[in-house]
């Protein structure tokens, strides 16, 4: 495996930071259906999170552990090593929220359901023969976790930042599990990317999976919203819409969808790197004071 790219991005060294899996917990006892309070729409545009990343994320870690045999450099090694552990982590918080959705009156296994045939069957393993189909079936699906990761990058910083969500009385739990997630995501936000531009780089192969990723997202995104929307019990009538999703975005509860334009041509650049968007400093401050990484610091320093 060979890096092709024309053009390599260059990272901002400061930003790196060595990373580790954080042993956290939450109790989900006490956050209401509508943990935005008076905001059925946003809550559930956001819990969309809880459907796609169980098993979006136990992919991530079932690829890099393919991907691992190729990695020549040991700091890069490392990182991987660090983003398996994080993500393994992350797969379980969301997954964990699900049964209280269901206590709730919604069950998510109809479309769970779906989104774990995308994962394990379509982007899953293939029989392939060793060579050249493999190689490029395993690239294939590192370039796509690269773009995903830039969405997901996005979205934690989003989340860092998002006052409104508190000043709407947000439900501290919920909120404390997409903070502590986004910070992780911010992070680790360049190892994906620098190892796709490790085992190869190329500005083709980064432009396609791109292409399948957003479009992937985007559907399984607003598929999610409906599906919470049309089965949320307190809801008469629920529905999504584009227009909604538009006026959230300018209340500040989601992300604008002027932020999110503006992320495609960052990705597309041919001179891109995560470090350029983001602040380690912000996520690495949040995850000092967040309730459910300190708890899980302090277990591990008092069972050391």
């Amino acid at each position: 495996m060979s890096n092709t790219a024309s053009l390599r991005p260059q990272p901002a060294a400061s930003e790196h930071t060595p990373l580790k899996a954080r042993n956290v917990a939450f109790d989900w006892a006490d956050t209401p259906l509508h943990w935005i309070p008076g905001d059925p729409f946003s809550t559930h545009t956001i819990n969309v999170l809880h459907l796609l990343l169980p098993a979006g994320e136990r992919w991530f870690v079932h690829v890099y552990k393919q991907v691992l045999p190729y990695i020549r450099a040991p700091r890069l090694r490392e990182d991987v090593i660090g983003f398996i552990g994080q993500e393994a982590m992350h797969s379980q918080a969301h997954d964990e929220v699900l049964p209280h959705l269901k206590e709730q009156g919604l069950d998510p296994a109809p479309y769970t359901a779906q989104v774990d045939w995308l994962f394990e069957k379509l982007l899953g393993d293939r029989t392939l023969p060793p060579g050249r189909a493999r190689r490029w079936w395993l690239l294939e699906r590192v370039a796509l976790i690269a773009a995903i990761e830039h969405y997901t990058a996005f979205l934690g910083d989003w989340v860092l930042n998002a006052r409104a969500l508190d000043a709407k009385g947000a439900d501290p739990t919920m909120l404390d599990l997409l903070r502590w997630h986004g910070a992780e995501e911010v992070e680790h936000r360049s190892v994906a990317f620098d190892l796709f531009v490790h085992l190869d780089g190329g500005y083709r192969r980064r432009v396609r999976t791109w292409a399948t990723a957003f479009t992937a997202l985007v559907f399984l995104w607003q598929r999610g919203t409906r599906f919470f929307m049309a089965n949320d019990p307190s809801l008469a009538d629920g529905k999504a819409s584009f227009p909604e999703f538009v006026r959230a975005g300018r209340r500040g509860t989601l992300p604008t969808t002027g932020a999110m334009a503006r992320s495609i041509p960052q990705y597309l650049s041919r001179t891109y790197h995560p470090s350029q968007h983001g602040s380690t400093e912000q996520a690495v401050a949040y995850l000092a004071a967040s309730p459910a990484a300190t708890a899980a610091e302090a277990r591990t320093t008092g069972g050391a």
